[in-house]
Formats: structure tokens, sequence, C-alpha cells
């Protein structure tokens, strides 16, 4: 006797099939023949919620909204003229997913399409994070009569908390005293160029982890880095820190502090 585990996810995945089938009158035929197809991207993003999700209190189930697409060149360059109706539609069965599942996410779910320059035809890249607004305001309730807003790479995520009224500031204090302060939004922590706080620790990956913060509390995420994240000594890939949390990158030792 088999199971159908995978029955809600596939109803979705039909869903937009057909409502790809309608845009630009077949078009999206002839540009995946042979090369990347959509479904592949929307099942990679299916995964990518899966494998990010983090338990808030209340016991609520918080999943990345902010879905960024590389593809190779060449397939990059034969969908540009498609990108954002594609990116609208992925966003759209994105939601039905994560609704389904009864996941929370904060705002709309977006989705980016960009260029990778280092992937070969046929392959693509979802990187999933969760982006709590930053400097763009997401609308209250998603839309899909426009394409998705497109969030900015190089978000200001520090000094100062920068957030709404009421919000706690917080920060992460390193075994040397150094201060970092942590602003509403997400900071990604790292020893690479995109990371905005920037750790100079051989043992931390580029883009090692990321802090998302909503003004009331902050979920600490592992980005897939080398050798992990620590907190309280304990290997963790999504966790809500506590004030006096321990978070271990590297040789790097940080401590989580709340003032107030």
């Amino acid at each position: 006797m088999s199971s159908e585990p995978e029955e809600e996810p596939v109803s979705v995945l039909q869903r937009f099939e057909k409502r790809l089938e309608g845009l630009v009158e077949g078009a999206f035929a002839k540009v995946f023949k042979g090369v990347v197809h959509p479904v592949e991207i929307l099942n990679a993003m299916q995964r990518e919620a899966e494998a990010h999700k983090a338990i808030l209190a209340g016991g609520r189930t918080l999943v990345p909204n902010r879905y960024v697409i590389d593809l190779s060149p060449y397939d990059h360059s034969r969908l540009a003229p498609y990108a954002a109706a594609l990116a609208q539609e992925l966003a759209q069965s994105q939601a039905e997913f994560i609704g389904e599942q009864a996941w929370t996410v904060y705002g709309d779910v977006i989705v980016e399409i960009e260029r990778g320059d280092g992937l070969d035809t046929g392959m693509f890249r979802v990187t999933a994070e969760v982006y709590t607004g930053g400097d763009v305001a997401p609308v209250a309730a998603p839309s899909y009569d426009a394409p998705p807003q497109y969030a900015p790479y190089d978000q200001p995520a520090y000094p100062g908390s920068g957030g709404p009224a009421g919000a706690r500031n917080v920060r992460l204090v390193s075994g040397d005293g150094r201060t970092y302060p942590l602003a509403i939004g997400s900071t990604v922590v790292g020893r690479g160029d995109q990371a905005n706080l920037r750790l100079p620790d051989v043992g931390i990956s580029r883009r090692h982890a990321r802090l998302d913060y909503d003004g009331s509390q902050v979920v600490l995420t592992d980005l897939g880095s080398t050798n992990g994240t620590m907190v309280n000594g304990q290997r963790i890939s999504a966790v809500a820190l506590n004030p006096g949390d321990m978070i271990q990158l590297g040789t790097t030792t940080l401590t989580f502090r709340v003032d107030g």
C-alpha cells in the first residue's frame, strides 16, 4: 500500500504548470526546451522553504519569503523577456504552497531572477531568506497584478536599531569586547564582501549565517556554512535567540545581548 505524502505540493505544481501554459502564448515551452524548466525551480523553492523552517513563539513556523533564482548566462538571456512574468507566477505558487502548509512569512513572497555567471546551461541555484522589509515596505497583502517587489541586496544592517518604536536594542558582543548592534531586517554574517557583518576568521564561510530581527526577536539561520553554526554548544540550522546565548562561528564567539 503506497502513501502519497507529496499530494499537496503536487497540486500547487499542477496549478503552476497550467498558468504557465497560458503565459505569452506558449513561449515558455520554446524557451525551456532542453534547458532549465520553471517547475524544477518551483520544486527547489519548496525544498528551500522546508529546509529553512524556524519555530517562532506560539508554535508558528516561519519560512523564507524572499527567493533569489540564479540562472546560467545562457538560460538568463533566453528568459529575459519573460523573467517578470515568471517571477510573478513563481511567487504566487510559492505563496499557495506556504499557505497549504500553514507556515508563516513576513509580508509578501518575493522572487528575483538573476544571472549566475558561474552556472552551466541548464543549471540554477535558489537562495532563500527571511526578508523583513528593510527600507522597502512590503504591501499589506500579497498582490500579483504587478511584478513582485525587488529587494535591495545591500541593506544597511547596522549600526543603530533603525527600527519601529518599541523595538528593543539588540547586539552581539565578541570575546574581545567589540559590539555589533543589530538593526531591523536581515544581517548576513561572514568573511566575504557580501556579508553585512564581516568577521576576519578563516573558519567562517563567506556567507556563514543570517540574523533576522523583526523588532521583538532575532532568528539565527545557518546559510549552509562549511563549519556550521553553534548556539550554546549545539549545532543549529535555525533558532530564535535568547539573551545571553553564545554563538560560535569558526573560532569566533559572540554573545547575544538585549538592552532593557
